[in-house]
């Protein structure tokens, strides 16, 4: 399974950048990760649950970040086991650009699955994988732009600015 697609993220590309190489960031963004450990040099370790078709498993596996430009450009290769559900494998090239008001966050996902999840069929595996995909990408977005429903109004001034990754972690604006 192959897709491409490209979003615009209200935040400079170097946020962008900074935001998929932290762990705490990546486990607020993977669908149905309850673990997401290590560093980008030395790669990351997740525990990741989900429910395809009828089959549900707990997927434990290496995240590794390569060709690695900084602000403009990385690729993210992954590799789980999910037991007698079989396996997942995949990676996405992403890409980063500055654009007026942020930055344009370009990607090319790749999927692969054997065992039990192959036997469901390549129509609910490719729907569930790019289910995954713009999952992960629109909890980038939210979790660097922050939530859309924060948004400060002028007409009643209650709510607040919206708060991105940097400031959620480190309690500052």
């Amino acid at each position: 399974m192959q897709m491409s697609d490209t979003r615009q993220i209200a935040a400079p590309p170097a946020d962008v950048y900074a935001a998929l190489l932290n762990p705490d960031v990546l486990k607020a963004c993977v669908p149905g990760a309850t673990e997401v450990t290590g560093t980008p040099e030395e790669g990351f370790e997740a525990a990741v649950t989900q429910k395809v078709g009828p089959v549900k498993a707990t997927f434990k596996g290496i995240v590794t970040l390569s060709e690695m430009v900084e602000n403009q450009s990385l690729v993210i290769t992954g590799e789980g086991k999910g037991g007698a559900a079989g396996f997942a494998k995949g990676g996405a090239e992403v890409r980063m650009a500055a654009v007026d008001g942020g930055t344009e966050l370009s990607y090319d996902v790749e999927a692969k699955v054997g065992g039990k999840l192959a036997q469901l069929g390549s129509r609910i595996i490719d729907g569930f994988a790019k289910k995954m995909a713009d999952q992960f990408f629109s909890n980038l977005q939210e979790t660097l732009e922050g939530p859309a429903d924060r948004e400060e109004t002028e007409a009643d001034g209650e709510a607040g600015p919206k708060k991105g990754w940097l400031g959620r972690l480190t309690g500052k604006e």
